[in-house]
Order: C-alpha cells, then structure tokens, then sequence
C-alpha cells in the first residue's frame, strides 16, 4: 500500500481506541495487512542499499536447533537426518518448531488487545479460525482464512535500513559492569535510547528497522548449562524496554518499521498488567517485533568500524496464515 499523503501523524495525533491511545489502524486502511511495513517502499530500500560500503555480512539468526528449553512453555525443536535410499550416499531431514522457540517475528496474529479481544484493525478474536493451517490448493485459499498472516511480510521482505543500538556497550564500555541482570525485570527508558543513540552518532530515519542489544544473548553464552536450562522452569523475568506512552511516542514518531532486540521479549518482562506493549505494537500499529535476535557478532563489527548502521534483510518463513517465524535476518556493511 502506498504511504499516505503529507507526513505521517504523530503518536498524540493518532485517535484512542477504548482506553488505548495511538491507535493507527487509519493510517494504512481498513483492508491492510502489511502495518508499519508499508513504510519499506522501493525507495527506502533503494536508499537503505547504500549502506553496503565493505562488503560484510553478518548473520542475526540464533541457530533454530536451540534453545532445547524453550522459554514460555514453548515446545522444544525436533530436527531429524536420517540415510535415504539404500546406497546411503543420500540425506534427507525434517524440522518441527514452535516458530517462537528462538529467534522469531512475532506476527499480526500474534498478540491483540487482551481485555478486548481484538486484532489488528479492529479484528475480533472469534474471527480467527485456528488448526491446521495446510491446504491442498493454496492458490485457492480463503483470504479471510490466512488474513494478517506472516506471509504477508515474507512476500514483502522486511528490507531496509537498519539501526543498532548497543545499550551492552553504551553501559560497559569504560569498564563498569553492566547495571542490570539481563535475566531480571528491568526497564529500558526512552532516555537511555537517546542518548546511546546520541553517543553512537546515529540519527533515525523513517522506515528504519530498529535492533536493541540488551544482553540476554552475552549472559546466555556467559553461563552454565544448569543456569540456562533453569530459565524454563520458572517464571520469565527479562529487562526490556518500558512500556510507558514516553516510549510510545519515541517508537512511532521516528517511525520505525520494525523493532528486535536480543532479548525473549522485547519489552520489559513482566509487564505491569494490562499494559504489554506488544499490545500497542501488534494490535494498534502493525509493527513486527523481533525476539531472541543475536546480534553479539554484530556488535563487535559496529564498535569496530566505529558505524551502527548497514543494510537489513529478513525474510519471514512464507507460512500463509502464519503467527510468527524465524527471522531469516542478516546485516551488511
């Protein structure tokens, strides 16, 4: 769907649905599936391109394999190789996963308006039809049957410009230990945001992909078989950022296209209920969320070079009526 005309309303321009305020479902239109995607036209990525200068690339993908343990009661990965044919010169593999067992987008379908039900453009729960999603004919499918599916970014692409923020960096560099446990409920302010980004010299752009480095995924290379594999068996406690309408306001008026970080959860976790930001980020803008993302090989290469932004590509799993997917992401320098 083209861009609006003129520029794109601010956070406190856009109306209030319910008792939610910054609902942009007017901005695309009534019959959109793509949400804040819209903003990666050809031009932005045409412009995004010119962040290749040397030629690097780095992968932003945790291994599907793992976790083995997933977090929030997720079922495990199940990848199989076995010998076929009888001269045993010949390998085939299967792959079954919870799409959010790792490194993921979380989707339109994934999240709505909890006390009200609602999805997406004013989409009801009960409109959702859930099962088996495999279809004989899938040129033949009803639309209303794969509506806000995941397919809908995989055969767009989340391509543009994308933005690291090192919040790890930005807290250690002169050597003081990082101020949080990345394991705990810690809240990121929009302050912190800023002035990393003011730090990093980086100016945001419109359609920029926004990637946080909190560090779940340091801690995580940095601990005991046992500390990770107890991450499952408890309640999720994880440092994200707020979710107050101060970071509302940041998120939408620079008008990202998508936000991940390395973290389970984007946002602070738990939430103070009922205030999950996915709520507004899914169900009111259309913004994909990315969780679980590794961006450590990422964040050496940008101190290194001194440069925090480059070229981001990812292409969603091409799941008609698809909740969520691995990422597919990489990063290019």
């Amino acid at each position: 769907m083209p861009l609006p005309d003129g520029p794109l309303p601010s956070f406190d321009e856009l109306p209030t649905f319910r008792n939610f305020p910054g609902c942009a479902w007017d901005v695309w239109g009534k019959d959109d599936e793509l949400g804040t995607i819209n903003m990666l036209t050809e031009d932005v990525v045409r412009e995004a391109a010119k962040e290749v200068k040397l030629g690097k690339t780095i992968c932003l993908n945790w291994p599907i394999n793992f976790p083995k343990k997933p977090l929030f009661n997720r079922q495990p990965p199940t990848i199989q190789m076995w010998k076929k044919g009888e001269d045993g010169a010949v390998h085939d593999d299967s792959i079954h996963i919870n799409t959010q067992s790792g490194s993921q987008w979380d989707g339109l379908r994934h999240f709505g308006l909890l006390e009200h039900r609602i999805f997406y453009n004013n989409t009801h729960d009960d409109f959702f039809k859930t099962g088996n999603l495999v279809r004989e004919f899938p040129d033949k499918m009803d639309p209303d049957f794969i509506k806000y599916g995941i397919h809908n970014w995989a055969q767009h692409g989340i391509c543009g410009r994308g933005v690291l923020l090192d919040i790890v960096r930005y807290y250690t560099v002169t050597g003081d230990p990082l101020p949080y446990d990345p394991w705990t409920t810690h809240g990121i302010p929009v302050s912190v945001l800023e002035d990393c980004a003011k730090k990093q010299g980086v100016t945001f752009k419109q359609g920029d992909i926004l990637l946080l480095r909190v560090g779940f995924m340091q801690r995580y290379l940095n601990s005991t078989q046992a500390e990770r594999d107890s991450l499952a068996g408890k309640q999720e406690t994880m440092a994200g950022i707020e979710q107050g309408d101060e970071m509302k306001r940041f998120l939408w008026n620079n008008h990202f296209a998508a936000v991940a970080s390395d973290q389970p959860a984007i946002e602070s976790w738990p939430p103070p209920y009922p205030h999950h930001l996915h709520q507004t980020l899914l169900a009111l803008w259309g913004m994909p969320i990315g969780e679980f993302f590794d961006l450590e090989a990422l964040s050496n290469v940008c101190a290194e070079l001194g440069r925090y932004t480059f070229f981001f590509t990812s292409w969603p799993l091409n799941i008609l009526g698809g909740v969520a997917s691995p990422p597919n992401a990489a990063a290019y320098l």
